[in-house]
């Protein structure tokens, strides 16, 4: 016998002529395709405890350029980093001069961090980057796909300055962890409930 399946038919008249199997997959899928997109993202943002964190500009090669760096203290069993003085602070990577498994961890790219505002996962939308202003250390969040689409000012060093320099969010960010469902993932999320066009 041969069906006929027209491409205006809802799924679900399609999964009663597929075998039994095979239509409970095409539901599981359906179900899960429905709840991503009501909860506007596949993963879940929850709080981290940010006095264990620190946002750095760490620089590239020679120093002309900076790169965001997230440093966390998972135990106290050694300092992975140490902050001091002010506008700009200076940071010291301690976690660089040990082997810091378990103990500390550092996010360095896009693999490790991205931005997320609201319930939606923006990672593949924006760029986070660290912008020398000559007066400052921005931390801006651009787009990458759409130029039409806001920039945002996330952070900022609090004045000029060479080497690993603190960033410190700008009102309204901060950070989270990805999580699918209950159990948390090792990404963190530059976040915002929502956010103005800078």
């Amino acid at each position: 016998m041969t069906f006929t399946i027209r491409a205006a038919q809802p799924l679900a008249v399609m999964a009663r002529f597929l075998p039994a199997a095979t239509g409970l997959l095409l539901s599981g899928a359906l179900a899960s395709l429905s709840t991503a997109h009501a909860q506007g993202s596949l993963f879940n943002a929850v709080p981290v405890d940010e006095a264990n964190f620190v946002l750095v500009s760490a620089p590239i090669g020679s120093g002309a350029r900076s790169q965001l760096n997230i440093y966390e203290q998972r135990s106290s069993k050694r300092a992975c980093f140490a902050v001091s003085g002010a506008s700009p602070a200076i940071v010291d990577p301690l976690l660089s001069t040990f082997d810091f498994s378990g103990i500390c961890n550092r996010y360095i790219d896009g693999n490790g961090y991205s931005l997320r505002i609201g319930g939606d996962d923006l990672g593949t939308r924006y760029r986070l980057t660290v912008v020398n202003t000559g007066t400052d250390m921005e931390l801006l969040a651009t787009p990458t796909r759409n130029p039409s689409q806001p920039t945002f000012v996330v952070a900022r060093a609090g004045g000029a300055g060479s080497g690993f320099l603190k960033l410190s969010f700008e009102p309204g960010w901060s950070l989270k962890r990805r999580a699918y469902g209950t159990k948390t993932l090792g990404h963190i999320y530059i976040y915002r409930d929502g956010a103005a066009a800078e």
